[in-house]
Protein backbone atom coordinates (compact mmCIF):
# COMPACT_ATOMS: atom_id res chain seq x y z
CA UNK A 1 0.00 0.00 0.00
CA UNK A 2 2.83 2.41 0.84
CA UNK A 3 4.42 1.88 -2.58
CA UNK A 4 1.06 2.41 -4.27
CA UNK A 5 0.47 5.70 -2.44
CA UNK A 6 3.93 6.89 -3.44
CA UNK A 7 3.12 6.23 -7.11
CA UNK A 8 -0.20 8.11 -7.16
CA UNK A 9 1.40 11.39 -8.35
CA UNK A 10 2.24 9.48 -11.55
CA UNK A 11 -1.45 9.22 -12.38
CA UNK A 12 -2.18 11.13 -15.58
CA UNK A 13 -5.82 12.31 -15.69
CA UNK A 14 -6.69 12.34 -19.37
CA UNK A 15 -9.01 10.53 -21.77
CA UNK A 16 -7.18 9.67 -24.94
CA UNK A 17 -7.11 7.22 -27.85
CA UNK A 18 -8.96 3.98 -27.15
CA UNK A 19 -9.84 5.47 -23.79
CA UNK A 20 -12.31 7.78 -25.54
CA UNK A 21 -14.38 4.72 -26.45
CA UNK A 22 -14.14 3.12 -23.02
CA UNK A 23 -15.01 6.32 -21.16
CA UNK A 24 -17.79 7.22 -23.60
CA UNK A 25 -20.27 4.79 -22.01
CA UNK A 26 -20.24 6.24 -18.52
CA UNK A 27 -19.94 9.80 -19.82
CA UNK A 28 -22.84 9.47 -22.26
CA UNK A 29 -25.08 7.77 -19.71
CA UNK A 30 -24.36 10.35 -16.99
CA UNK A 31 -24.52 13.47 -19.16
CA UNK A 32 -26.71 12.67 -22.20
CA UNK A 33 -28.61 9.65 -20.80
CA UNK A 34 -28.08 7.72 -24.03
CA UNK A 35 -25.42 5.87 -26.00
CA UNK A 36 -25.11 8.23 -28.97
CA UNK A 37 -21.45 9.23 -28.35
CA UNK A 38 -21.37 12.31 -30.63
CA UNK A 39 -20.38 14.59 -27.77
CA UNK A 40 -17.69 12.17 -26.65
CA UNK A 41 -16.21 11.90 -30.14
CA UNK A 42 -16.21 15.68 -30.68
CA UNK A 43 -14.49 16.17 -27.32
CA UNK A 44 -11.84 13.54 -28.08
CA UNK A 45 -8.13 14.13 -28.56
CA UNK A 46 -6.93 15.08 -32.04
CA UNK A 47 -5.32 11.76 -32.99
CA UNK A 48 -8.54 9.89 -32.14
CA UNK A 49 -10.86 12.17 -34.12
CA UNK A 50 -8.37 13.09 -36.88
CA UNK A 51 -9.89 11.01 -39.67
CA UNK A 52 -13.42 10.78 -38.31
CA UNK A 53 -14.52 14.34 -39.14
CA UNK A 54 -15.51 15.64 -42.56
CA UNK A 55 -14.72 19.07 -43.99
CA UNK A 56 -17.85 20.49 -42.39
CA UNK A 57 -16.72 19.35 -38.95
CA UNK A 58 -19.39 16.67 -38.75
CA UNK A 59 -18.59 13.03 -38.03
CA UNK A 60 -18.37 11.06 -41.28
CA UNK A 61 -21.40 8.84 -42.04
CA UNK A 62 -19.15 5.77 -42.40
CA UNK A 63 -18.62 5.75 -38.63
CA UNK A 64 -22.32 5.26 -37.89
CA UNK A 65 -23.88 1.84 -37.49
CA UNK A 66 -27.20 0.70 -39.02
CA UNK A 67 -28.92 1.66 -35.75
CA UNK A 68 -27.77 5.27 -36.10
CA UNK A 69 -25.22 5.04 -33.29
CA UNK A 70 -21.54 5.75 -33.55
CA UNK A 71 -19.35 2.67 -33.95
CA UNK A 72 -18.01 2.05 -30.45
CA UNK A 73 -16.52 -1.43 -30.34
CA UNK A 74 -14.70 -0.77 -27.07
CA UNK A 75 -15.94 -2.78 -24.09
CA UNK A 76 -18.33 -1.41 -21.50
CA UNK A 77 -16.60 -3.09 -18.54
CA UNK A 78 -14.28 -0.22 -17.55
CA UNK A 79 -17.27 2.13 -17.34
CA UNK A 80 -19.05 -0.40 -15.13
CA UNK A 81 -16.06 -0.32 -12.78
CA UNK A 82 -15.80 3.48 -12.87
CA UNK A 83 -19.55 3.99 -12.31
CA UNK A 84 -19.66 3.54 -8.49
CA UNK A 85 -17.13 6.37 -8.18
CA UNK A 86 -18.14 8.69 -11.02
CA UNK A 87 -21.88 8.65 -10.30
CA UNK A 88 -21.40 10.24 -6.83
CA UNK A 89 -18.99 12.78 -8.35
CA UNK A 90 -21.64 13.73 -10.91
CA UNK A 91 -24.29 14.03 -8.21
CA UNK A 92 -21.98 16.25 -6.15
CA UNK A 93 -21.23 18.46 -9.16
CA UNK A 94 -24.94 18.87 -9.92
CA UNK A 95 -25.62 19.75 -6.29
CA UNK A 96 -22.82 22.32 -6.21
CA UNK A 97 -24.09 23.91 -9.41
CA UNK A 98 -27.60 24.08 -7.98
CA UNK A 99 -26.27 25.99 -4.97
CA UNK A 100 -24.58 28.55 -7.22
CA UNK A 101 -21.05 27.15 -7.18
CA UNK A 102 -19.15 27.47 -10.47
CA UNK A 103 -19.08 23.69 -11.04
CA UNK A 104 -19.06 21.98 -14.42
CA UNK A 105 -21.13 18.77 -14.35
CA UNK A 106 -20.07 17.96 -17.90
CA UNK A 107 -18.23 14.68 -17.32
CA UNK A 108 -14.97 16.10 -18.63
CA UNK A 109 -14.05 18.60 -15.92
CA UNK A 110 -11.22 17.86 -13.53
CA UNK A 111 -13.17 16.12 -10.72
CA UNK A 112 -14.42 13.50 -13.19
CA UNK A 113 -11.15 12.83 -14.98
CA UNK A 114 -9.03 12.80 -11.82
CA UNK A 115 -11.49 10.37 -10.20
CA UNK A 116 -11.41 8.13 -13.28
CA UNK A 117 -7.60 8.07 -13.32
CA UNK A 118 -7.24 7.41 -9.59
CA UNK A 119 -9.83 4.64 -9.70
CA UNK A 120 -8.03 2.97 -12.60
CA UNK A 121 -4.80 3.00 -10.61
CA UNK A 122 -6.68 1.57 -7.64
CA UNK A 123 -8.08 -1.28 -9.72
CA UNK A 124 -4.62 -2.02 -11.08
CA UNK A 125 -3.24 -2.13 -7.54
CA UNK A 126 -6.04 -4.40 -6.34
CA UNK A 127 -5.30 -6.72 -9.25
CA UNK A 128 -1.69 -6.88 -8.09
CA UNK A 129 -2.84 -7.59 -4.52
CA UNK A 130 -4.91 -10.55 -5.69
CA UNK A 131 -1.94 -11.71 -7.76
CA UNK A 132 0.34 -11.48 -4.72
CA UNK A 133 -2.02 -13.50 -2.53
CA UNK A 134 -2.33 -16.16 -5.23
CA UNK A 135 1.47 -16.39 -5.47
CA UNK A 136 1.75 -16.62 -1.65
CA UNK A 137 -0.21 -19.87 -1.79
CA UNK A 138 2.74 -21.49 -3.59
CA UNK A 139 5.88 -19.50 -2.81
CA UNK A 140 7.46 -17.73 0.14
CA UNK A 141 6.06 -14.25 0.79
CA UNK A 142 9.37 -12.55 -0.03
CA UNK A 143 9.41 -14.05 -3.55
CA UNK A 144 5.73 -13.35 -4.07
CA UNK A 145 6.33 -9.72 -3.12
CA UNK A 146 9.38 -9.38 -5.37
CA UNK A 147 7.54 -11.11 -8.20
CA UNK A 148 4.62 -8.72 -7.80
CA UNK A 149 6.87 -5.65 -7.74
CA UNK A 150 8.77 -6.91 -10.78
CA UNK A 151 5.67 -7.36 -12.93
CA UNK A 152 4.22 -4.12 -11.55
CA UNK A 153 7.07 -1.92 -12.72
CA UNK A 154 8.92 -3.93 -15.39
CA UNK A 155 5.95 -4.85 -17.62
CA UNK A 156 3.52 -2.85 -19.76
CA UNK A 157 1.16 -2.40 -16.80
CA UNK A 158 2.50 0.98 -15.53
CA UNK A 159 1.65 2.68 -18.84
CA UNK A 160 -2.00 1.69 -18.58
CA UNK A 161 -2.29 1.94 -14.82
CA UNK A 162 -0.92 5.49 -14.66
CA UNK A 163 -0.16 7.14 -18.03
CA UNK A 164 -3.20 5.98 -20.07
CA UNK A 165 -5.77 5.29 -17.32
CA UNK A 166 -8.82 5.53 -19.58
CA UNK A 167 -7.82 2.31 -21.39
CA UNK A 168 -9.08 -1.09 -20.23
CA UNK A 169 -5.90 -2.99 -19.39
CA UNK A 170 -5.50 -2.18 -15.69
CA UNK A 171 -9.17 -3.08 -15.21
CA UNK A 172 -8.54 -6.36 -17.00
CA UNK A 173 -5.61 -7.21 -14.72
CA UNK A 174 -7.95 -6.55 -11.79
CA UNK A 175 -10.82 -8.65 -13.15
CA UNK A 176 -8.58 -11.60 -14.02
CA UNK A 177 -6.72 -11.33 -10.71
CA UNK A 178 -9.95 -11.33 -8.72
CA UNK A 179 -11.32 -14.24 -10.73
CA UNK A 180 -8.20 -16.41 -10.36
CA UNK A 181 -7.86 -15.62 -6.68
CA UNK A 182 -11.49 -16.57 -5.99
CA UNK A 183 -11.39 -19.62 -8.27
CA UNK A 184 -8.29 -20.90 -6.46
CA UNK A 185 -9.77 -20.10 -3.04
CA UNK A 186 -12.87 -22.18 -3.80
CA UNK A 187 -11.18 -25.12 -5.52
CA UNK A 188 -12.39 -28.49 -4.43
CA UNK A 189 -16.09 -28.61 -3.62
CA UNK A 190 -17.71 -25.26 -4.38
CA UNK A 191 -21.09 -24.43 -2.93
CA UNK A 192 -23.80 -23.16 -5.26
CA UNK A 193 -23.32 -19.67 -3.85
CA UNK A 194 -19.63 -19.83 -4.71
CA UNK A 195 -20.50 -20.94 -8.25
CA UNK A 196 -22.80 -17.92 -8.52
CA UNK A 197 -20.01 -15.57 -7.39
CA UNK A 198 -17.61 -17.22 -9.84
CA UNK A 199 -20.15 -16.70 -12.62
CA UNK A 200 -20.48 -13.01 -11.76
CA UNK A 201 -16.70 -12.61 -11.85
CA UNK A 202 -16.54 -14.48 -15.16
CA UNK A 203 -19.09 -12.16 -16.73
CA UNK A 204 -17.23 -9.14 -15.40
CA UNK A 205 -13.99 -10.40 -16.98
CA UNK A 206 -15.72 -10.61 -20.35
CA UNK A 207 -17.40 -7.21 -19.95
CA UNK A 208 -14.00 -5.65 -19.33
CA UNK A 209 -11.99 -7.38 -22.05
CA UNK A 210 -13.28 -9.91 -24.58
CA UNK A 211 -10.05 -11.97 -24.97
CA UNK A 212 -10.45 -12.90 -21.31
CA UNK A 213 -12.80 -15.59 -22.55
CA UNK A 214 -9.70 -17.78 -22.73
CA UNK A 215 -9.42 -17.60 -18.93
CA UNK A 216 -12.76 -19.40 -18.73
CA UNK A 217 -10.96 -22.48 -20.01
CA UNK A 218 -9.72 -22.88 -16.43
CA UNK A 219 -13.11 -23.66 -14.80
CA UNK A 220 -14.12 -25.56 -17.95
CA UNK A 221 -11.17 -27.94 -17.86
CA UNK A 222 -11.45 -28.22 -14.09
CA UNK A 223 -15.06 -29.38 -14.45
CA UNK A 224 -14.23 -31.73 -17.32
CA UNK A 225 -11.61 -33.35 -15.14
CA UNK A 226 -14.17 -33.83 -12.37
CA UNK A 227 -16.66 -35.33 -14.82
CA UNK A 228 -14.00 -37.80 -15.90
CA UNK A 229 -13.24 -38.74 -12.31
CA UNK A 230 -16.92 -39.22 -11.53
CA UNK A 231 -17.42 -41.30 -14.66
CA UNK A 232 -14.47 -43.53 -13.84
CA UNK A 233 -15.47 -44.03 -10.20
CA UNK A 234 -16.68 -47.54 -9.31
CA UNK A 235 -20.31 -47.81 -10.35
CA UNK A 236 -20.23 -44.28 -11.74
CA UNK A 237 -20.71 -41.51 -9.16
CA UNK A 238 -24.02 -40.31 -10.63
CA UNK A 239 -24.85 -38.13 -7.62
CA UNK A 240 -21.59 -36.21 -7.95
CA UNK A 241 -22.04 -35.90 -11.71
CA UNK A 242 -25.56 -34.51 -11.31
CA UNK A 243 -24.43 -32.01 -8.66
CA UNK A 244 -21.58 -30.83 -10.85
CA UNK A 245 -23.81 -30.50 -13.91
CA UNK A 246 -26.34 -28.46 -11.95
CA UNK A 247 -23.58 -26.24 -10.60
CA UNK A 248 -22.11 -25.77 -14.08
CA UNK A 249 -25.52 -24.90 -15.49
CA UNK A 250 -26.09 -22.32 -12.76
CA UNK A 251 -22.60 -20.91 -13.30
CA UNK A 252 -23.20 -20.57 -17.05
CA UNK A 253 -26.53 -18.79 -16.57
CA UNK A 254 -25.03 -16.34 -14.07
CA UNK A 255 -22.07 -15.68 -16.38
CA UNK A 256 -24.47 -14.77 -19.20
CA UNK A 257 -26.46 -12.53 -16.84
CA UNK A 258 -23.26 -10.74 -15.77
CA UNK A 259 -22.37 -10.36 -19.46
CA UNK A 260 -25.72 -8.71 -20.24
CA UNK A 261 -24.32 -5.13 -20.14
CA UNK A 262 -22.17 -6.04 -23.14
CA UNK A 263 -24.99 -7.85 -24.96
CA UNK A 264 -27.41 -4.97 -24.38
CA UNK A 265 -24.97 -2.28 -25.56
CA UNK A 266 -24.16 -4.37 -28.65
CA UNK A 267 -27.86 -4.63 -29.44
CA UNK A 268 -28.30 -0.86 -29.08
CA UNK A 269 -25.20 0.11 -31.04
CA UNK A 270 -25.04 -2.58 -33.73
CA UNK A 271 -28.52 -4.08 -33.78
CA UNK A 272 -27.32 -7.50 -32.62
CA UNK A 273 -26.19 -8.63 -29.15
CA UNK A 274 -23.56 -10.84 -30.75
CA UNK A 275 -21.91 -8.16 -32.91
CA UNK A 276 -18.89 -7.02 -30.90
CA UNK A 277 -17.96 -4.46 -33.55
CA UNK A 278 -14.58 -5.94 -34.43
CA UNK A 279 -15.38 -6.83 -38.02
CA UNK A 280 -15.93 -10.12 -39.76
CA UNK A 281 -13.85 -13.28 -39.58
CA UNK A 282 -11.69 -11.83 -42.36
CA UNK A 283 -9.91 -9.81 -39.67
CA UNK A 284 -8.73 -13.00 -38.01
CA UNK A 285 -5.93 -15.20 -39.32
CA UNK A 286 -6.72 -18.47 -37.58
CA UNK A 287 -4.57 -20.57 -39.90
CA UNK A 288 -1.60 -18.22 -40.01
CA UNK A 289 -1.21 -16.58 -36.57
CA UNK A 290 1.75 -14.26 -35.98
CA UNK A 291 3.12 -16.51 -33.24
CA UNK A 292 6.77 -15.47 -33.59
CA UNK A 293 6.09 -11.77 -34.11
CA UNK A 294 3.87 -11.45 -31.07
CA UNK A 295 6.80 -12.52 -28.90
CA UNK A 296 9.91 -11.23 -30.67
CA UNK A 297 9.03 -8.51 -33.17
CA UNK A 298 10.45 -5.02 -32.72
CA UNK A 299 6.82 -4.02 -33.31
CA UNK A 300 5.77 -4.46 -29.67
CA UNK A 301 6.94 -8.05 -29.25
CA UNK A 302 6.03 -9.23 -25.74
CA UNK A 303 9.33 -10.82 -24.69
CA UNK A 304 11.71 -8.28 -26.24
CA UNK A 305 9.85 -5.18 -25.09
CA UNK A 306 9.19 -6.49 -21.57
CA UNK A 307 11.87 -9.14 -20.84
CA UNK A 308 10.61 -9.60 -17.26
CA UNK A 309 8.00 -11.86 -18.84
CA UNK A 310 10.71 -14.38 -19.84
CA UNK A 311 11.45 -15.62 -16.28
CA UNK A 312 7.71 -15.42 -15.59
CA UNK A 313 6.96 -17.83 -18.43
CA UNK A 314 9.80 -20.12 -17.36
CA UNK A 315 8.35 -20.09 -13.86
CA UNK A 316 5.01 -21.33 -15.16
CA UNK A 317 6.86 -24.37 -16.53
CA UNK A 318 8.53 -24.96 -13.16
CA UNK A 319 5.20 -24.45 -11.40
CA UNK A 320 4.17 -27.91 -12.59
CA UNK A 321 6.16 -29.39 -9.69
CA UNK A 322 4.03 -27.47 -7.18
CA UNK A 323 0.55 -28.00 -8.58
CA UNK A 324 0.33 -30.19 -11.64
CA UNK A 325 -3.38 -29.67 -12.26
CA UNK A 326 -3.34 -25.91 -11.86
CA UNK A 327 -0.22 -25.65 -14.03
CA UNK A 328 -2.09 -27.44 -16.80
CA UNK A 329 -5.12 -25.14 -16.46
CA UNK A 330 -2.98 -21.98 -16.55
CA UNK A 331 -0.89 -23.23 -19.46
CA UNK A 332 -4.00 -23.97 -21.50
CA UNK A 333 -5.49 -20.53 -20.79
CA UNK A 334 -2.21 -18.75 -21.62
CA UNK A 335 -1.68 -20.66 -24.86
CA UNK A 336 -5.26 -19.97 -25.94
CA UNK A 337 -4.84 -16.26 -25.13
CA UNK A 338 -1.54 -16.21 -27.05
CA UNK A 339 -3.11 -17.89 -30.09
CA UNK A 340 -6.12 -15.55 -30.01
CA UNK A 341 -3.96 -12.41 -29.99
CA UNK A 342 -1.57 -13.80 -32.62
CA UNK A 343 -4.53 -14.52 -34.90
CA UNK A 344 -5.81 -10.95 -34.90
CA UNK A 345 -4.74 -8.61 -37.69
CA UNK A 346 -3.75 -5.98 -35.10
CA UNK A 347 -1.71 -8.39 -32.97
CA UNK A 348 0.84 -5.62 -32.34
CA UNK A 349 -1.65 -3.39 -30.51
CA UNK A 350 -1.07 -0.51 -32.98
CA UNK A 351 -0.21 2.27 -30.50
CA UNK A 352 1.08 0.16 -27.64
CA UNK A 353 3.87 -0.08 -25.12
CA UNK A 354 4.97 -3.66 -25.48
CA UNK A 355 2.13 -6.03 -26.28
CA UNK A 356 -0.48 -4.43 -24.05
CA UNK A 357 -3.01 -7.21 -24.63
CA UNK A 358 -1.06 -9.54 -22.35
CA UNK A 359 -1.58 -7.26 -19.33
CA UNK A 360 -4.65 -9.42 -18.75
CA UNK A 361 -2.27 -12.23 -17.77
CA UNK A 362 -0.61 -10.13 -15.04
CA UNK A 363 -1.71 -12.47 -12.19
CA UNK A 364 -0.32 -15.49 -14.04
CA UNK A 365 2.95 -13.69 -14.75
CA UNK A 366 3.27 -12.74 -11.07
CA UNK A 367 2.79 -16.38 -10.09
CA UNK A 368 5.33 -17.48 -12.72
CA UNK A 369 7.98 -14.94 -11.73
CA UNK A 370 7.51 -15.71 -8.02
CA UNK A 371 7.96 -19.41 -8.78
CA UNK A 372 11.16 -18.74 -10.73
CA UNK A 373 12.62 -16.75 -7.85
CA UNK A 374 11.64 -19.44 -5.36
CA UNK A 375 13.20 -22.17 -7.50
CA UNK A 376 16.44 -20.25 -8.06
CA UNK A 377 16.70 -19.41 -4.36
CA UNK A 378 17.39 -23.09 -3.75
CA UNK A 379 20.77 -22.73 -5.44
CA UNK A 380 21.89 -20.18 -2.84
CA UNK A 381 23.23 -21.24 0.53
CA UNK A 382 22.24 -17.93 2.08
CA UNK A 383 18.68 -16.63 1.65
CA UNK A 384 19.78 -13.02 2.16
CA UNK A 385 22.32 -13.27 -0.64
CA UNK A 386 19.60 -14.69 -2.90
CA UNK A 387 17.22 -11.88 -1.95
CA UNK A 388 19.82 -9.20 -2.68
CA UNK A 389 20.80 -10.78 -6.00
CA UNK A 390 17.19 -11.12 -7.17
CA UNK A 391 16.28 -7.64 -5.96
CA UNK A 392 19.23 -6.21 -7.89
CA UNK A 393 18.32 -8.11 -11.06
CA UNK A 394 14.68 -7.06 -10.77
CA UNK A 395 15.75 -3.48 -10.15
CA UNK A 396 17.79 -3.46 -13.36
CA UNK A 397 14.78 -4.70 -15.35
CA UNK A 398 12.56 -2.09 -13.70
CA UNK A 399 14.96 0.76 -14.52
CA UNK A 400 15.33 -0.50 -18.09
CA UNK A 401 11.56 -0.68 -18.47
CA UNK A 402 10.93 2.78 -17.00
CA UNK A 403 13.54 4.29 -19.32
CA UNK A 404 11.91 2.48 -22.25
CA UNK A 405 8.50 3.81 -21.20
CA UNK A 406 10.05 7.29 -21.13
CA UNK A 407 11.26 6.82 -24.71
CA UNK A 408 7.89 5.55 -25.86
CA UNK A 409 5.92 8.24 -24.06
CA UNK A 410 8.06 11.10 -25.41
CA UNK A 411 8.25 9.60 -28.92
CA UNK A 412 11.98 8.95 -28.86
CA UNK A 413 10.81 5.64 -30.34
CA UNK A 414 7.65 5.39 -32.47
CA UNK A 415 4.44 4.72 -30.58
CA UNK A 416 3.26 2.68 -33.58
CA UNK A 417 5.09 0.19 -35.73
CA UNK A 418 8.55 -1.34 -35.39
CA UNK A 419 11.43 0.43 -33.66
CA UNK A 420 15.15 0.57 -34.33
CA UNK A 421 16.70 -1.49 -31.52
CA UNK A 422 20.14 0.02 -32.00
CA UNK A 423 18.74 3.52 -31.62
CA UNK A 424 16.58 2.48 -28.69
CA UNK A 425 19.50 0.98 -26.75
CA UNK A 426 21.64 4.03 -27.49
CA UNK A 427 18.85 6.28 -26.23
CA UNK A 428 18.66 4.32 -22.98
CA UNK A 429 22.21 5.33 -22.07
CA UNK A 430 22.52 8.76 -23.71
CA UNK A 431 19.27 10.58 -24.49
CA UNK A 432 17.13 9.36 -21.59
CA UNK A 433 19.58 10.44 -18.83
CA UNK A 434 19.93 13.81 -20.53
CA UNK A 435 16.20 14.47 -20.84
CA UNK A 436 14.61 12.64 -17.95
CA UNK A 437 14.99 15.41 -15.38
CA UNK A 438 13.57 18.13 -17.63
CA UNK A 439 10.64 15.98 -18.77
CA UNK A 440 9.96 14.78 -15.23
CA UNK A 441 9.74 18.36 -13.98
CA UNK A 442 7.37 19.17 -16.85
CA UNK A 443 5.25 16.09 -16.06
CA UNK A 444 4.72 17.17 -12.48
CA UNK A 445 4.84 20.94 -12.97
CA UNK A 446 3.33 21.67 -16.39
CA UNK A 447 1.67 18.42 -17.41
CA UNK A 448 -0.97 19.96 -19.65
CA UNK A 449 1.60 21.52 -21.96
CA UNK A 450 3.69 18.35 -22.03
CA UNK A 451 0.66 16.20 -22.90
CA UNK A 452 -0.26 18.62 -25.68
CA UNK A 453 3.24 18.34 -27.12
CA UNK A 454 3.05 14.53 -27.00
CA UNK A 455 -0.35 14.63 -28.68
CA UNK A 456 0.99 16.86 -31.47
CA UNK A 457 3.88 14.46 -32.05
CA UNK A 458 1.45 11.55 -32.18
CA UNK A 459 -0.75 13.32 -34.72
CA UNK A 460 2.28 13.99 -36.94
CA UNK A 461 3.30 10.32 -36.85
CA UNK A 462 -0.28 9.20 -37.49
CA UNK A 463 -0.53 11.47 -40.55
CA UNK A 464 2.79 10.13 -41.87
CA UNK A 465 1.72 6.52 -41.34
CA UNK A 466 -1.64 6.95 -43.03
CA UNK A 467 -0.51 9.23 -45.85
CA UNK A 468 -1.39 7.67 -49.26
Amino acid sequence: MFVFILTLPLVNPWVRGDGVGYYAYIHSLLIDHNLSFENEWRGANQSFIEFKLGQNGEIKPMFYTPTGHLDNHFSVGPSILWAPFLAPVHLAMLTLQRFGVDAKPDGFSKPYIVTMALVTALYGFLGLCFSYHLACAYTEKCWALLGTLGIWFASSLPVYMYFNPSWSHAHSAFAVGLFLWYWHRTRGERTLVQWVVLGLLSGLMLDVYYPNITILLIPLTESLRKYWRGWRAPGRDWAALRRLFGANLLYSVVTVIAFLPTLITREIIYGSPFDLGYGSVDFWHWTSPALWKVLFSSNHGLLVWTPIVIPAVLGLMAFRKRDKEMAAYLALACLAFYYLIASHHNWDGISSFGNRFFISLTPIFVLGLSTTLSELAGFFENARVAARAFAAATGVLVLWNLAFIFQWGTHLVPARGPIDWKQMVSNQFTVVPAQVWVKTKAYFGNRGTLMQQIEEQDVKQLRRDLRP
